[in-house]
């Protein structure tokens, strides 16, 4: 665990912060690629991108504080909600808040919004699959203790006490990266607009709630029925996916 990845002065860049902005880059890099082949020009996906990233951040910090609220926020100074650089998004609240911010934009700019969804869903994959890197140097969103021969050991000073636990973090990571280029073969082949976020949604989702049974991280108080707070809004999306799948082919639309 070495959460400060670099120093530029007297500026220490966390590991937390330079992979999630790496994977925001390559994110929006890909699917700037992707973008031509269907005739939207590149520039827009990068457009589009500051508002994904804007709408990322605040709907990811906004659900971490709000999960881990007793934990690790109860009579902390207010400043500490804002610390985003000692870590601290959830995934499906970024995710929910970068849909928000960028089907606004599309709309605003007239842009289509399902072929742009379409565009960007395999490129979410590989930038979450890249910023698990960053939670795992972070040494946050760990799994539960274990004694298998990849067992990872964080230091004694970290809340697992050095005790061996499940590498989430990599598990996320490696499905997330499966999961990208399965969509970027599946984007190639799709029927309709819409499509490959919806299979996205859906993947995600079930993946997600198969590394949840590993986390470790979470207190009682978060357990609700053997399901973390992960498992109950998977439950959702993976829901909002069937529902994109239903719906859309008999709208005939494409925005």
């Amino acid at each position: 665990m070495h959460p400060d990845a670099f120093q530029i002065g007297a500026l220490t860049v966390p590991w937390f912060g330079a992979m999630v902005a790496l994977g925001f880059l390559i994110g929006l890099w890909t699917a700037s690629r992707r973008a031509l082949k269907v005739g939207i020009a590149p520039e827009k996906v990068f457009d589009v991108g500051t508002w994904l990233i804007v709408g990322g951040i605040l709907g990811g910090r906004i659900f971490y504080v709000v999960t881990y609220w007793e934990k690790s926020f109860a009579g902390q100074p207010v400043w500490e909600i804002f610390a985003i650089r000692h870590g601290g998004l959830v995934y499906y609240g970024g995710l929910i808040g970068a849909a928000l911010a960028g089907n606004f934009y599309a709309r605003r700019k007239k842009l289509p919004v399902w072929k742009l969804a379409d565009i960007l869903a395999p490129s979410l994959a590989l930038g979450y699959a890249v910023g698990r890197i960053g939670c795992l140097m972070n040494g946050c969103c760990y799994g539960r203790a274990c004694d298998l021969p990849w067992a990872i050991h964080f230091p004694h000073t970290h809340e697992t006490r050095g005790t061996p636990v499940h590498p989430t973090q990599i598990y996320e990571s490696l499905l997330n990266l499966g999961l990208y280029f399965a969509m970027a073969w599946f984007f190639k082949r799709r029927k309709f607009d819409g499509q490959v976020v919806a299979v996205y949604l859906m993947c995600y989702a079930a993946a997600r709630s198969f590394v949840e049974i590993f986390r470790g991280d979470y207190t009682p108080q978060h357990i609700h029925g053997g399901l973390t707070p992960a498992h109950l809004v998977s439950i959702g999306i993976f829901a909002a996916g069937v529902l994109l799948l239903l719906k859309l082919p008999r709208s005939g639309k494409s925005f």
